[in-house]
């Protein structure tokens, strides 16, 4: 849900999603001169329950001024009222699905000190977030999207649990599902809905490696399902084949026949009285480090005929003659590529399987890559878990005026790095954590150890999140030249779904803002220009303003962007 509320002072705009609410804020026009002794926004959050305030108080964050409650223990959130926010847009990641926030945003002047809030020019807004299940609108499908908290290496995490030892086989543990943050949760509860002979399953996995959702397999064959899963037998064939001994689920596991690529599907379609009801998919491993380590969705669709093209793929998976030509055909057959400059269709969602490309023409990439350089947006965002592909590479570096944020798991080649950095229109921000006195005032931070993919494992693009007519492409290809030609993989493109933007751009940005301060710390560390004193708030409005104004720098454009309708 969005809205957004213009005033005579300042106007400001909320994206609300399940767990979190994007906030942005601008001066109205003819009020620019306001900017002159600015030190920064208070933001007051009020909960609302039938429209009843049950409670109220000023956010808080890490950020404060260095002078100014000394003493404090690292890492301890302050209240914005005498620490404000010296930024144009904030993430609220303490949000709750469901719940309706009056968030009142305060320009505050004077000296950190002395601070005078201006409440006479405050702009407040109201927004409702997205109930976990809500109901679809009339024509349009229901989606269920879980992603888990992805930020182990965060201050949070280190506050909250004192970086402590994780044990993976204890998901109940409070530690592990403040990471999961109901995403094992929802998988679990996905498999429970086959909870009779009326229900089957049908699973496509690579990484079947965690024992709990074994269980919940298990559990699922017991009450009556037909319960049917097939595994990679190439890279995890020994954890996989481990996991399903321990899980006592053999008889309901079959390896996945080996073929150029990888099987690298994450999906479970429902079915029930023979007829498939729901798909559970996204990019969610099924492992400890997939659910609880590295950032990762999981996208629940309940609706018969997308549930239906993905049994029709499993069975062409698991056909004792399957060959890669013949798939290729198939798949393309479900859903065509459309021309490199064309939209996604209105009014239905494509399901995209592979293998579907050749090698030497790998056109579905070459379609998301004009879909995110498409000219005439204004915010497109892309998440690189493993390389990042040429076609991609260069779209990424066009000087276009579009506000492109990218996330990776790692840092990209140097080139690019320092071709992006010579832009004022792409922002990266690949994995890092803070190490002991890499800010003042800040904790050290430490990741879970479960995985390979240190940071994130997600592959989705969002595209025009903020204005009427999105687009979300999700699923488990990597944007890679062998996700479309070699591997089995699918990904749903999902056009004009505000809900599912919405939800999709909030945790985008929760991840890139948790990244992004913690990467620009690794790269001036690396110069040997790193000062430990960026941590805190600057002391005067010289020091911070400006650069929010700049025309078409980076910080200009989202303080523009963010609010246009």
């Amino acid at each position: 849900m969005r809205n957004i509320q213009r005033g005579s002072v300042l106007d400001v705009r909320a994206i609300g999603g399940l767990h979190v609410v994007v906030l942005a804020w601008d001066f109205a026009a003819g009020q620019s001169g306001r900017q002159t002794g600015l030190l920064g926004f208070s933001i007051e959050r009020t909960e609302l329950r039938n429209g009843v305030a049950t409670e109220r108080y000023f956010l808080r964050g890490i950020k404060r001024f260095k002078n100014k409650d000394q003493g404090l223990p690292p890492g301890t959130p302050v209240p914005t009222s005498e620490h404000p926010v010296q930024s144009f847009q904030w993430g609220d990641y303490t949000a709750k699905p469901a719940i309706t926030y009056r968030y009142r945003v305060v320009p505050v002047y004077g000296a950190p000190k002395m601070l005078e809030p201006d409440d006479a020019s405050a702009a407040t807004v109201e927004i409702t977030t997205e109930a976990e299940d809500a109901a679809p609108m009339p024509g349009t499908v229901r989606h269920q999207i879980h992603f888990n908290r992805g930020a182990a290496g965060s201050q949070a995490f280190a506050r909250r649990f004192e970086n402590v030892e994780l044990d993976e086989d204890k998901p109940e543990s409070e530690a592990m599902k403040w990471l999961s943050r109901g995403l094992f949760e929802a998988l679990l509860a996905f498999i429970a809905e086959a909870k009779d002979n009326s229900y089957g399953l049908r699973a496509m996995l690579y990484e079947f490696r965690y024992r709990p959702v074994g269980l919940a397999f298990r559990a699922a064959r017991a009450a009556g399902a037909n319960v049917d899963i097939r595994y990679e037998a190439q890279s995890y064939k020994d954890e996989n084949e481990d996991m399903i001994a321990a899980a006592q689920i053999k008889s309901s596991c079959k390896p996945q026949k080996s073929r150029g690529g990888i099987r690298h599907n994450k999906f479970i379609v429902l079915l029930k009285d023979g007829l498939p009801i729901a798909v559970w998919t996204g990019s969610t491993n099924i492992s400890a480090g997939g659910l609880f380590g590295h950032s990762n969705v999981g996208h629940a669709i309940w609706d018969d005929s997308i549930a239906a093209v993905f049994l029709d793929y499993w069975n062409r998976l698991t056909a004792a003659d399957v060959a890669p030509a013949v798939l290729k055909t198939a798949n393309n057959a479900v859903e065509a590529t459309p021309g490199a400059s064309d939209l996604p269709p209105a009014g239905r969602i494509m399901t995209m399987f592979s293998p579907r490309d050749s090698k030497k023409d790998v056109a579905t990439l070459g379609w998301y890559a004009s879909l995110l350089g498409r000219g005439g947006q204004r915010i497109a965002c892309a998440t690189f878990a493993f390389s990042l592909d040429d076609t991609l590479k260069a779209t990424l570096m066009q000087d276009d005026g579009v506000l492109r944020y990218a996330v990776f798991d790692k840092r990209p080649p140097k080139e690019f790095e320092d071709g992006v950095s010579a832009l004022q229109n792409t922002v990266i921000a690949p994995g890092a954590k803070l190490a002991m006195g890499d800010l003042e005032n800040f904790r050290a931070e430490r990741l879970t150890g479960f995985n390979r993919n240190l940071y994130i494992h997600d592959k989705f693009l969002v595209l025009d999140p903020l204005r009427n007519d999105p687009i979300v492409i999700t699923g488990s290809a990597n944007f890679s030249p062998a996700s479309q030609h070699a591997n089995d993989e699918n990904m749903l493109v999902i056009r004009g779904d505000k809900r599912v933007a919405d939800i999709y751009f909030g945790e985008f940005l929760r991840v890139f803002d948790h990244l992004y301060a913690r990467y620009i710390v690794k790269v001036l560390k690396e110069k040997g220009t790193h000062n430990p004193n960026a941590g805190y708030l600057k002391e005067t409005w010289q020091e911070w303003t400006p650069g929010h104004f700049k025309p078409n720098s980076r910080k200009d454009l989202r303080r523009r962007y963010f609010l246009e309708e």
